[in-house]
């Protein structure tokens, strides 16, 4: 689908920035720091008063530590700015409850039963929906294999999860061969994934 042409007399208003990194501990443990931040391109009347242009309306990070396995062995969040001080952030350690989730197995319909609605911060839980793919993006040729030879018997992780990447197409054939298959042959789900008809939510 094109791209629908961008106005030439458009006027900014709201920027929101998304930012994920991904850091390797001596441990052997990964931690994953992600951020949300929310900017007005003018000044913006809140409760308390007004809020200049280019201030922060929200500034979030949220801190999790996770193995090899995908598996969240800690986390912890931080609002640095708020709306509504001295309340946004007063629903306590509530993010703790992402301990014990794998990012790959049911994830993100774990994190809206455990944080949906009032339970958690609402910017801070939508935070948490592009975790599973930007860790396996951060794991990609150091603990999952890219290239077929590291894969051993099993296809590489990257197979079928995506359109490029589908065992019956284009790029499989040239440079996964072993791996591809014709187009009638029905796709086997990936390792630590579900159908996405039964939930697709649930797969990172």
């Amino acid at each position: 689908m094109a791209l629908p042409p961008a106005a030439p007399d458009r006027q900014p208003r709201h920027g929101r920035r998304i930012d994920v990194q991904v850091f390797a501990r001596p441990d052997g443990l990964w931690e994953v720091d992600a951020t949300l931040t929310d900017t007005k391109a003018r000044d913006w009347p809140l409760a308390r008063g007004l809020l200049p242009a280019g201030t922060p309306v929200h500034e979030m990070l949220l801190r999790l530590v996770v193995d090899r396995d995908f598996e969240i062995v800690a986390g912890g969040d931080e609002t640095r700015w708020m709306p509504y001080d001295g309340q946004c952030d007063t629903y306590g350690d509530a993010y703790q409850a992402l301990v014990g989730l794998n990012l790959m197995r049911g994830f993100r319909r774990a994190v809206q039963e455990r944080l949906g609605g009032v339970r958690g911060c609402t910017h801070i839980t939508e935070l948490t929906q592009v975790l599973p793919t930007a860790v396996v993006q951060a794991f990609a040729g150091e603990v999952l294999p890219v290239d077929d030879a590291a894969a051993g018997d099993e296809p590489p992780f990257q197979l079928d999860r995506c359109h490029a990447l589908r065992r019956d197409g284009e790029v499989v054939r040239l440079h996964y061969p072993r791996w591809h298959r014709s187009a009638t042959v029905a796709p086997r789900c990936p390792r630590n994934e579900v159908p996405a008809h039964e939930d697709a939510g649930r797969t990172g």
